[in-house]
């Protein structure tokens, strides 16, 4: 897609620090936001503040290589918890069970890699407040935990439960029926003697992180029980489980972004199939879509039909002559805009060749690739725009 000459890439640009929405408004005839969900959604439980209780976001951030993440990880932890059954959570209890091994067939970066090789957790523990027919699991994902030669997934049989929502839910949505045959598979087998154990709890609902010198000691979870209806109600029964680190992978929340409105409950811009409302007006040609727009829920099928709605509107506006006229519409007005701001911009061409790069690097490690995570270097080998030195204060 990015290969049509149509389309021009700028990274490396924040928003607003290089480029503010009045900037952007005086070059293109429309603005779409399209800026995800980065941040971790609160958990608002006691402890949650304690060392050793951390966001899965950025959990995955860092063994993602994220520039702006530390180049290091705790992982001392022999039993850890994740809390949420999602994708997100599956992904964080995978590397924690897995061994960096593993995890060289894929992109890791190498200080990720050495990090893993040092990672103590033999227990890792999935906590999920709901029941099996409620996990947002896709089926592909939750069944990748069981091919590893080094991972036991261990479901407790007591934790198979239905009631008739639950039983609608199956009925009705063929993936949820998929990874609940797939959780009752696992329930009924002989644990083995793989070395790493996953374990996914059902009905736990998490309550309190216990600390002793301001350090994860132990997560105390609430047995829930279905209602009838697919959502579950407390039974006062609570249980401590010795942990020595929690990740939370509850959701993602948007951050404001700035000379937008902002809804601050759902984490969205507010809008009107994409069209951003300020107040109660239409903001003229900025637009939004993907998580900013929708909240963080769905995953790319649910994104694109997002973004076909929002760009029927932008066509929609266009035609009707609603879209307000940029003042410097030439094509090189913003790469004179950053290059006057000594932003050091990247281009699709730059991305190219810094793809190149991490595959030769890789390439001489018998790797498909090996990652460049510090900003500078990925900035040197797309060969990004180099800013005049600045002038010295006197």
């Amino acid at each position: 897609m990015l290969d049509k000459p149509q389309i021009r890439l700028f990274g490396n640009v924040s928003y607003p620090h290089d480029i503010g929405l009045d900037d952007l408004r005086s070059f293109y005839d429309a603005v779409i936001f399209s800026t995800g969900a980065e941040a971790d959604r609160a958990l608002d439980i006691p402890g949650i503040e304690l060392d050793g209780s951390y966001g899965a976001a950025e959990f995955v951030s860092w063994y993602d290589g994220h520039p702006e993440v530390p180049r290091t990880w705790p992982l001392t932890a022999e039993k850890v918890a994740v809390l949420g059954v999602g994708n997100v959570a599956l992904d964080v209890a995978r590397v924690l069970a897995k061994t960096a091994d593993e995890l060289l067939p894929t992109e890791i970066p190498d200080n990720v890699y050495q990090g893993l090789k040092a990672n103590k957790a033999l227990e890792v523990h999935v906590f999920g407040r709901r029941g099996p027919a409620q996990a947002k699991f896709s089926p592909m994902e939750l069944r990748e935990l069981d091919h590893s030669p080094n991972i036991e997934v261990i479901v407790n049989p007591e934790d198979i439960e239905y009631d008739e929502g639950s039983i609608a839910t199956r009925r009705e949505n063929k993936q949820a029926n998929m990874v609940a045959q797939t959780l009752e598979n696992w329930a009924i087998r002989d644990v083995g003697d793989r070395p790493h154990k996953l374990f996914l709890h059902f009905f736990e609902s998490p309550v309190e992180i216990l600390g002793e010198d301001g350090k994860v000691t132990a997560l105390r979870t609430e047995r829930t029980e279905l209602d009838g209806t697919g959502n579950v109600r407390g039974t006062g029964r609570f249980t401590d489980w010795d942990m020595q680190s929690v990740y939370r992978a509850v959701g993602y929340y948007s951050e404001e972004l700035p000379k937008l409105p902002f809804d601050v409950a759902s984490g969205t811009v507010p809008h009107e199939a994409g069209r951003v409302i300020a107040g109660d007006e239409h903001m003229a040609s900025v637009y939004v879509t993907g998580w900013i727009k929708r909240g963080p829920i769905g995953l790319i099928g649910h994104t694109k039909g997002d973004a076909n709605e929002t760009v029927a509107c932008v066509l929609e506006d266009r035609a009707a002559g609603r879209l307000a006229e940029p003042a410097t519409p030439a094509p090189e007005a913003v790469e004179a805009f950053l290059e006057g701001r000594n932003v050091r911009y990247t281009t699709w061409e730059g991305w190219h060749k810094l793809d190149a790069h991490e595959q030769a690097l890789g390439a001489a490690q018998g790797r498909e690739r090996i990652k460049v995570v510090e900003r500078e270097g990925m900035l040197d080998a797309s060969g990004a725009f180099v800013p005049a030195e600045l002038p010295s204060e006197a």
